[in-house]
């Protein structure tokens, strides 16, 4: 029994840490945006998996070196922010591979980029011809920043002289059949939830979902959709 206890006891010990940096500083690592953010998330899921199952290792001595680890990053972390120069030694930089519309050569040997490997990147942009392009650099992450030459990038609003509304966040006033209480304040208050829905002849318990969205509009979706044959695919 006390063979089985461990490793479970071990494991949901490991998961409740991992939540709890995943909570302090997940939205660093997650984002694999450099180098070392990258290699601390695979670091993170190897100390994990031993300090879950590998018997073998103190468990102790393992948590000491994740709390260091994760102390290191955070060190490293706050240095890049204020140290610029730190911060290029640390992340990396983009590389040019394209200026003004000139493949560099030079540069794409630098980083091991062929011509496939641009060519398959700039079709993930959807970009079929490589004469559309002015700038392409290849940022630290792996993805590729693109800008168009001007007879090749897309109209706006700006270019015609339309009217331009500023929008805002939706805001979520029901979910599952319960209005949101910290979203309904201000105009979008109870009593005006309450009055759109009784001039839609709507009770609050039929609403699967309701926003604002970012127009200034009431999205409502009941529960009760009465689709004749609604599409069952996840």
């Amino acid at each position: 029994m006390e063979h089985t206890l461990i490793p479970i006891l071990r494991t949901v010990v490991s998961f409740m840490i991992l939540i709890l940096v995943t909570l302090a500083i997940g939205k660093h690592i997650n984002s694999h945006k450099n180098h070392y953010s990258f290699a601390l998330s695979v670091t993170i899921g190897s100390f994990i998996a031993n300090m879950g199952f590998d018997t073998n290792l103190k468990f102790k001595e393992m948590l000491i070196s994740f709390l260091v680890l994760i102390l290191m990053f955070y060190l490293f972390m706050v240095l890049s922010s204020r140290s610029r120069s730190f911060r290029k030694w640390l992340s990396g930089r983009p590389t040019v591979l394209i200026e003004k519309g000139k493949l560099l050569d030079k540069n794409m040997k630098k980083v091991k980029f062929s011509i496939d490997d641009l060519n398959q990147h700039l079709r993930e942009k959807e970009i079929f011809n490589i004469a559309e392009v002015e700038y392409a650099m290849l940022e630290v992450n792996g993805e590729l920043s693109i800008l168009k030459k001007v007879p090749f990038q897309n109209a706006i609003k700006k270019d015609f002289n339309l009217p331009i509304s500023s929008e805002s966040l939706p805001v979520e006033l029901v979910m599952d059949g319960q209005i949101i209480e910290k979203n309904a304040s201000g105009i979008y208050s109870r009593e005006w939830i309450e009055a759109e829905f009784k001039r839609r002849n709507l009770h609050i318990e039929e609403i699967y979902y309701a926003v604002v969205n970012s127009g200034g509009y009431l999205f409502v979706d009941k529960y009760e959709d009465k689709l004749s044959s609604p599409t069952d695919v996840e």
